[in-house]
């Protein structure tokens, strides 16, 4: 998984989930600037409610 990828499918959902919200938390000591911006991103995202946490259902 990449951040990028998570963020371009959390934005266009509105969703993110607890196992990507995990992947974050364990991956971010490996991070570029870059990615980090993206992870600050994301958690903005999810306090202003853009994003909501829960689960995706599969169609």
């Amino acid at each position: 998984m990449e951040i990028g990828t998570l963020f371009l499918k959390s934005n266009s959902t509105g969703i993110i989930t607890f196992s990507e919200l995990d992947w974050i938390t364990t991956h971010q000591s490996n991070f570029t600037r870059l990615e980090e911006s993206i992870a600050i991103k994301l958690g903005r995202m999810i306090d202003t409610g853009s994003i909501n946490i829960g689960c995706r259902l599969k169609s």
